[in-house]
């Protein structure tokens, strides 16, 4: 677990205070460069550690740039180490999600977590979440709603409006709702703190300076200049190769229509494969199909990440096996970053993988099997070299 097996440090006068982020960078934007900035005006000589998704987000989206690419923009921005959510927890709903990155940030000792939030009132968020872990009338008005034929996010925040008249249905606040549940279902010590997120994060319209990563990835899908929207060194990296859902739909329409088992795949529910069967044989692209399967209960996110997981072919046996994350995956650090987690590698209780083949575990398999997927649109070159750069690559030093 020696992160810096070469150098020696006299720890007794440092202070290891570390502000946290969950986040995805899909991709890196300005109002992402805000967030940091903020953060160290805010916490001034604390570290900053970013639990983040890999190839795969929560939304079910592919990454439009590569875990490693993203890595480099953090670190060059000012963030200190970043670590791995795996591809089993960040390819999931949004309690599973915070579940994990809350159980990274905790297990690396973050003191403060810091998100973006559309009503900018902590203590309204601090409330709300109370609610949900203790009021048992909440659980009962979920059930009846979700009965009723919506989705669970609907269900969630019409629950809340009923019992206290305030309503979250923005993505942020609800995002923001499951990172403070999971810090009090797990104790943890984060000081949960949010800052007021100044654009739609669904718009697809790009708008003032700050506009929201839904924006960008659809103008670049249509060749616009997102040039006003994105800092420097991101808009560099995005005159590379850039992957969108799109490509993968013919993928997808073979897997779909030739494998007799769908509800293998984790959040594929018994009852929607043959929906999937019916309107993959006569949709010409993936925004149609999704467009056909979605209803009430199944919402546009829901249906993205089902896809993902069949595409990756991530089954529920394979689900089943992971409750909490069981390693910290670096995908590059500064030298800070580096000092950082040497002053506190001796409180770790999970193994640090800062090369892919120093841990046998399940879970690294299935984000090589993520990678082949992620890779498998590229041109033969290209995709050797993106599959072996997830078992080859050291972490990024910046």
């Amino acid at each position: 677990m020696d992160i810096l097996p070469h150098l020696c440090y006299d720890n007794s006068g440092d202070n290891v205070k570390a502000v946290g982020i969950i986040c995805e960078y899909n991709p890196f934007h300005n109002g992402h460069l805000y967030h940091i900035n903020k953060i160290k005006e805010m916490y001034n000589g604390y570290k900053i550690i970013v639990v983040m998704s890999g190839n795969f987000t929560q939304r079910g989206d592919v990454s439009i740039l590569d875990k490693w690419d993203k890595t480099e923009l953090a670190l060059q921005y000012g963030c200190d180490l970043v670590v791995e959510l795996p591809f089993v927890f960040a390819s999931q709903s949004a309690d599973m999600f915070a579940h994990a990155a809350i159980y990274l940030l905790s297990e690396l000792q973050v003191d403060v977590l810091v998100f973006g939030s559309e009503s900018n009132n902590i203590e309204l968020l601090k409330n709300l979440a109370k609610i949900q872990l203790e009021d048992k009338r909440y659980n009962k008005l979920v059930s009846t709603y979700i009965e009723e034929g919506i989705s669970y996010p609907t269900a969630t925040s019409k629950a809340l409006f009923t019992l206290t008249g305030k309503r979250i249905d923005k993505s942020n606040d609800i995002l923001g709702l499951s990172y403070i549940r999971e810090i009090y279902k797990q104790e943890s010590e984060i000081e949960p703190i949010c800052i007021k997120r100044n654009n739609d994060f669904a718009s697809r319209e790009l708008s003032g300076n700050e506009t929201s990563a839904t924006s960008i990835r659809h103008a670049l899908l249509h060749g616009e200049d997102v040039s006003n929207y994105v800092p420097p060194k991101t808009n560099q990296k995005l005159t590379k190769k850039l992957y969108f859902n799109e490509e993968y739909f013919p993928i997808l329409k073979y897997k779909i229509l030739t494998d007799c088992f769908l509800d293998k795949y984790q959040t594929v529910e018994e009852g929607i494969e043959n929906r999937l069967r019916k309107y993959m044989l006569t949709s010409k692209s993936m925004e149609e199909f999704i467009l056909k399967i979605k209803a009430k209960r199944y919402t546009y996110n829901r249906i993205n990440r089902m896809l993902t997981h069949i595409l990756v072919g991530f089954t529920k046996e394979e689900a089943k096996r992971f409750k909490s994350p069981e390693y910290i995956r670096i995908l590059g650090f500064t030298y800070n970053g580096q000092k950082y987690l040497n002053e506190i590698k001796n409180e770790l209780s999970l193994p640090i993988v800062s090369k892919f083949t120093s841990i046998k575990h399940h879970g690294l398999q299935i984000e090589l099997k993520a990678t082949i997927a992620y890779a498998s649109i590229l041109e033969e070159e290209e995709k050797i070299r993106v599959i072996e750069a997830e078992y080859k690559n050291s972490p990024i030093m910046y």
